[in-house]
């Protein structure tokens, strides 16, 4: 802005400048003494330009950042098991390139309504004591350009919101489609799903044309306006020097000098304006941009939501006797009006002890881990650990002593180190090769473990992926409650019986609770809970004794 109150200087040094010229041709003294005036206050300006436009990108660099730190940390404090996640490829798209898009519009266009508000009206307060004619024809010319964008904006602002929704589907599908890539070429689908993508795409492509569009209009709408002004303060200086239209002055008519000072402001006069055109469509495209990360920074952190917040660093456990686990009249249901899958369970878990949980598939053994760790909302009851519900409050410190093994573990695209310490800062090179050993990866530990490994595990089999899970939890430091599921799914045999081996070696000290399957790895447990529902005896048999030979055989 001060920048641009400094032209309103030059403008009075030239037009007096041409005016001393004009009544004395011979003064070049004077004229060298204005011509290096002007140019110290052209100086001044380019500095005062170049040093808020370095201000304004970082001031919007340090904003966009905080954004989308409140993006990632709500992402991050989201369960793997919430159906509302957003899509992978939206996620990605709305931090990366949507979130950029904000960036121009959070550098320039502050400073541009600052410069609206002061610039014009330090202008008209220059111009008025001269011509109040000029100041009236800038003044009823001005409210026009903001009325007409205004209307052009808010149609602007829907189809930036439409384009970058549709980027986000687009980005989404595509990325869906090349994890299951191998998937449809087996099942001979890639034709139909390159159709389906040249749609998207076409659409994409349909609504950046809206998009450009609206741009240019509002473009034109201002030069047209703008030109419309300087050309009427133009007339009007021109011919009252001419002395054709000889009103409009406080008095004495215009000097050459005066009406060259005017004529120099009146554009000055559109030019804050005309800034705003360039930036009216960044201003769209940011404002929709700003609207997708706080729609992913907004996402729920209570237990209702299914979210519970995770625990930071301050949150580790000092070192204590192993937790209880404990379950009050629990009920979950996938929906409202589908069935409960558990229903009213009652549950003590004390501390040390180790408990599968067994039975058939869908009798929610799963999803019991899940509501331990606060993966998922209970329609009713609580879980207590040590005697302190899961709760939006309690959870970072209850968590911070959960260990999580789980079927599916997610391994990142690096080294098999880097994929057990997870960037903790407490987990050194020694804990991470005890990890492995443990998790019997020790045939990748050592110098193998620096080799780097593809994304979703590329470079591991199904096994050794669940034994990587295991390695992560037994790296995790204070985490006195596991909780495991299958992880000895996939495995042959004498794997599966090493790791149960090696799973009840490294959980000793801890309460271990885990779902399963596997009958060998429930018989090595202190108790079996079973979730499959109660079925009759035939008469004369005792059921407790039933279930005891078949878990035996």
């Amino acid at each position: 802005m001060a920048g641009s109150l400094t032209w309103l200087a030059q403008a009075g040094i030239l037009a007096a400048a041409v005016q001393r010229m004009a009544a004395d041709p011979g003064d070049v003294a004077a004229g060298l003494v204005s011509a290096a005036a002007f140019l110290l206050a052209g100086a001044l300006r380019a500095a005062c330009d170049a040093w808020g436009t370095r201000l304004s990108f970082q001031v919007a660099r340090s904003r966009l950042s905080a954004l989308r730190a409140a993006a990632v940390d709500a992402l991050a404090s989201g369960s793997p098991l919430d159906k509302r996640r957003p899509a992978a490829g939206h996620a990605a798209s709305v931090l990366a390139e949507q979130a950029d898009a904000a960036l121009p519009y959070l550098a320039r266009y502050p400073a541009i309504q600052l410069k609206i508000l002061v610039v014009p009206l330090a202008i008209l307060a220059a111009v008025a004591p001269l011509s109040w004619v000029a100041a009236l024809v800038l003044l009823a010319s001005a409210p026009l350009i903001p009325v007409f964008m205004a209307l052009v904006g808010w149609r602007a602002q829907r189809a930036s919101q439409a384009h970058l929704a549709e980027m986000g589907t687009l980005n989404a599908f595509l990325l869906d489609r090349l994890r299951g890539l191998a998937t449809l070429r087996a099942l001979d689908a890639v034709d139909a799903t390159t159709g389906r993508l040249a749609y998207v795409a076409q659409t994409l492509h349909t609504r950046t044309m809206a998009v450009l569009r609206i741009a240019f209009l509002s473009s034109a709408v201002l030069e047209l306006f703008s030109a419309i002004g300087v050309a009427m303060v133009a007339v009007y200086v021109g011919f009252h020097l001419l002395g054709t239209l000889p009103f409009g002055t406080w008095g004495s008519p215009l000097s050459l000098g005066q009406g060259l000072f005017v004529l120099l402001l009146a554009p000055s006069f559109f030019e804050p304006l005309r800034d705003l055109s360039t930036a009216w469509h960044d201003r769209a495209a940011g404002r929709a941009a700003l609207e997708a990360l706080r729609a992913l920074a907004a996402a729920p952190t209570k237990l209702v939501g299914g979210i519970l917040p995770l625990p930071s660093p301050d949150d580790a456990p000092a070192r204590r006797p192993p937790p209880a686990v404990e379950l009050v009249q629990l009920r979950f249901a996938h929906a409202d009006s589908a069935p409960p899958v558990i229903d009213g369970l009652d549950l003590r878990v004390a501390p040390g002890e180790r408990v599968a949980i067994v039975g058939p598939s869908g009798a929610g053994k799963s999803t019991l881990l899940a509501l331990i760790a606060g993966l998922v909302p209970a329609q009713s009851g609580a879980v207590l650990i040590d005697g302190v519900a899961l709760d939006d409050q309690n959870a970072p410190r209850l968590r911070a002593r959960m260990a999580w093994i789980g079927q599916k573990p997610h391994v990142f695209a690096g080294t098999l180190a880097a994929n057990v310490a997870l960037g903790r800062p407490d987990v050194d090179p020694r804990a991470v090769d005890r990890a492995l050993r443990a998790a019997t990866l020790e045939l990748l530990a050592g110098r193998e473990a620096g080799r780097p490994l593809g994304e979703a595990g590329t470079g591991l089999s199904g096994g050794e992926c669940l034994r990587l899970a295991m390695a992560r939890a037994v790296a995790a430091p204070g985490s006195d409650l596991w909780l495991a599921d299958e992880p000895t799914a996939h495995l042959d045999a004498a794997t599966a019986r090493e790791l149960t081996r090696r799973l009840l070696a490294q959980s000793a000290g801890k309460t271990l609770i885990v779902a399963t399957h596997d009958p060998e790895l429930a018989s090595r447990m202190d108790r079996v809970i079973d979730l499959a529902p109660p079925r009759a005896a035939p008469a004369g048999t005792d059921l407790a004794a039933q279930d005891v030979m078949e878990a035996a055989s």
